[in-house]
């Protein structure tokens, strides 16, 4: 059989030329010429490929092409393969002995003639090709005959090797005909489907069936012998010992290798202790389920317990920290003015807590009461942004309405909680869009309940759908919500992460007493989010009264802002810090700047950082004689940032005296400070003496 890829052929020369000239006069013949310009190339190429003839110069450098035959020959892929010498120094028949001796077919002299050398070639290339096809064709007469053997030998032994299946097999096994009359079963079949005295021999496994399960079987049986699709099938089975047993029952088509229906083959498998086990592993499962939930809602409440704590801690820090160097009497008279408005913002912060957490006591223990009214939501929407503007301009955050020109839509419903959720809506959005964000607040109206969203627990199965819904959203370009926390969003004691809380503030409460609010006005909220850092929306649907829509009430006047003063402090006249540089690492800007001002009171040279990175470089690049260190901060905490100190940094920064500021107080959170490099531990709120004395305590001085 002739190969139908062409033959390759090995020219070796060290002259390109010489090459050429050779290529040019074999390239009619239709086949691979592989050019070769030294011995040791020609080698390599031999090792991967098999030529029909090897055209070789004998006159080269390095290796001449004596040399490279007496290698060839060495090779048993290529000790037959024919070589033809080309020279044109000599043609002494010593040289012609000598090529003939390394088994070269035919010694030729430059220049050679084309017509000579492509007869020679063409003799060599259709030897070749009949060589390979009869190559070929005994390595499939060898093939075949191993076929045979093997065949025969099957044949030989498949009967004994049937028998022993049958016999051995722990599954039961079971023929029938075309009609589903069983013709044959193993051992093992019989032991798990024994003989029903007086039952037809010839329905096979539906004898011993349960007689609960019997009228199943019996069906799905005749189902698979009509349709001719695989069975696979459960049921209990009465076996020899009179107990109830599973048993496993699995069918298929018989086919011959001609498209014949023979019959049907199956199995039938004992799986009483796997049923048993799946029993009891569904026991353990769900036991572990209860216990996991339990183990979460307890996580989730001692989160919930120490962030609250942290949250009323801070503000309550500056509260005191401020009153008390009010009652000190050592203030400038503007300084007062900001320490009284900070008071006053931390204090209505806390006020806030304590209203979210009051409200979410309400609402597990069923008493929050609705004072129910017509309403106007535009005006509470316009009251709420109002309320909120101060915040907004602080953080230059463009805050854009689309109210569609309504001039009223009114619902049904408790004036203070809608404001409630509106207002924790809109406060969401700012506490969580950067600097220069933008947030979006549209009212529409729909005819219809909103699409995929459920309606709430808290509606009468007889109340008739409203005749249409106020639809208010609130879009930021912040945060984001990442899609895995999204279900979860509006659930009480539970936070994405914890690191968003400590450099955002509040507990997270805030959207689940929404959530409730909403669902008492009988109407819906949900939010939407393309992912971490794409924002987020929320949108709130409300049920319009059936009146419909009066005037739009102009929105009042913004309320007038109190700026902040912030000038330098006057010093008390005992220094106890004369001089002493000291570094305050701290999130909160209140608690920065309350302790800046006591500190530098007394004479120290204060330096602060907003973040644990910033108060790594500060550490770095100064020698604070001591560093005072917030715990809860985001991206880099307390224990972190120390524990950098304390094992990276060089002499003398690595041994700087540290102090722990924190609102965690619990006596845990004291031993893990302590561990993680810090000389002591000051829970928030800090008393000044306190401090100072700490300060001096941990310097030595």
């Amino acid at each position: 059989m002739p190969t139908e890829s062409p033959v390759n052929i090995l020219l070796v020369d060290d002259k390109p030329e010489n090459l050429v000239a050779l290529e040019a006069i074999l390239g009619d013949l239709e086949a691979n010429l592989v050019k070769s310009t030294s011995g040791e190339e020609a080698l390599r190429c031999l090792l991967q490929t098999d030529f029909a003839v090897i055209l070789l110069d004998v006159q080269m450098p390095q290796m001449d092409g004596f040399e490279v035959a007496t290698l060839i020959r060495r090779r048993p892929r290529s000790q037959d393969t024919p070589i033809i010498f080309l020279t044109a120094f000599s043609s002494s028949e010593q040289f012609m002995f000598k090529g003939y001796a390394l088994g070269a077919v035919d010694y030729l002299i430059k220049p050679i003639a084309p017509n000579v050398l492509l007869s020679k070639i063409a003799i060599f290339i259709d030897l070749f090709k009949k060589t390979q096809a009869l190559r070929q064709k005994t390595e499939i007469l060898q093939r075949q005959t191993t076929q045979l053997e093997a065949i025969n030998t099957e044949l030989q032994t498949s009967e004994e090797r049937f028998r022993l299946l049958s016999a051995c097999s722990p599954v039961g096994v079971f023929v029938t005909d075309t009609r589903g009359c069983c013709i044959y079963t193993n051992p093992r079949f019989q032991a798990i489907c024994p003989e029903v005295e007086g039952a037809a021999s010839d329905q096979i496994w539906l004898n011993s069936v349960h007689p609960e399960d019997a009228e199943t079987a019996r069906s799905t049986w005749a189902a698979y012998l009509e349709s001719g699709q695989e069975y696979a099938q459960e049921f209990r089975c009465h076996a020899q010992d009179d107990t109830t047993r599973w048993a496993s029952i699995r069918s298929a088509r018989m086919v011959s290798e001609q498209k014949t229906f023979l019959g049907h083959v199956g199995t039938v498998e004992d799986i009483t202790e796997r049923k048993r086990a799946e029993a009891a592993k569904a026991q353990v499962i769900r036991e572990q389920a209860a216990r996991q939930e339990a183990e979460t809602a307890n996580r989730m409440k001692d989160d919930f317990i120490a962030i609250l704590s942290h949250e009323l801690r801070t503000p309550l820090n500056s509260i005191l920290g401020w009153a008390s160097l009010l009652q000190s009497r050592h203030l400038d008279p503007r300084k007062i003015d900001y320490a009284i408005s900070t008071i006053e913002r931390n204090a209505q912060a806390q006020k806030q807590l304590i209203e979210d957490i009051l409200d979410v006591s309400q609402i597990v223990r069923g008493k929050l009461q609705l004072h129910r009214q017509p309403l106007d939501l535009v005006a509470i929407a316009q009251t709420a942004l109002e309320t909120v503007k101060p915040a907004a301009v602080a953080k230059r955050i463009a805050v854009t309405t689309n109210f569609h020109d309504y001039t009223r839509l009114e619902v049904v419903g408790d004036t203070l909680r809608l404001q409630q959720v509106v207002w924790n809506l809109l406060t969401n959005a700012i506490k969580f869009t950067p600097e220069q964000g933008r947030i979006d607040v549209a009212l529409s109206v729909t005819a219809e309940w909103p699409k995929g969203q459920r309606p709430p627990k808290s509606a009468c199965q007889g109340d008739s759908p409203a005749p249409a819904y106020a639809l208010l959203s609130v879009a930021d370009t912040g945060l984001g919500i990442d899609a895995g926390f999204l279900p979860h969003i509006f659930d009480r004691f539970r936070q994405a992460d914890s690191s968003i809380t400590r450099s955002q503030g509040g507990l997270g409460l805030g959207l689940a007493i929404v959530h409730h609010l909403v669902e008492q006005h009988q109407g819906c909220v949900w939010a939407e989010s393309a992912g971490l850092n794409q924002g987020a929306t929320f949108t709130v649907a409300l049920p319009l009264s059936p009146s419909g829509a009066a005037g739009l009430q102009p929105p009042a006047p913004p309320p007038a802002e109190q700026p902040h003063l912030r000038q330098a402090p006057h010093p008390a006249p005992q220094k106890a810090l004369e001089g002493m540089p000291i570094l305050i690492v701290e999130d909160d800007t209140d608690t920065r700047d309350f302790l800046t001002f006591l500190l530098e009171s007394q004479g120290a040279a204060v330096t602060t950082a907003a973040s644990g990175e910033e108060g790594l470089h500060l550490i770095g690049s100064m020698q604070p004689a001591i560093v005072l260190c917030d715990i809860s901060m985001p991206d880099m905490d307390g224990y972190r940032l120390i524990q950098t100190v304390r094992t990276q940094m060089p002499e003398p920064q690595a041994h700087i005296p540290a102090i722990a500021l924190t609102a965690h107080a619990r006596l845990s959170d004291r031993a893990e400070a302590l561990a993680s490099g810090f000389q002591s531990h000051l829970p928030k709120p800090i008393d000044a003496e306190v401090l100072i004395r700490t300060i001096l305590q941990v310097t030595g001085l």
